[in-house]
């Protein structure tokens, strides 16, 4: 995962001078990103297909 962290040199503590951008927040999924849901199917889907090239499914 990437993460986009801003960093403001003109304060003197670090700790809050660094702000982290967390794309979450908005509820959106970034793109490229897969819901929880996609994931599932996709998994299930491949894996079903490898198992049944084996002739273990």
């Amino acid at each position: 995962m990437v993460h986009t962290a801003y960093l403001d040199d003109t304060t003197i503590n670090y700790q809050q001078g660094i702000q982290f951008k967390n794309p979450a927040t908005n509820g959106a999924v970034p793109e490229g990103y897969m819901t929880p849901e996609e994931f599932r199917t996709k998994a299930k889907t491949s894996l079903t297909k490898i198992l049944n090239e084996h002739g273990i499914y």
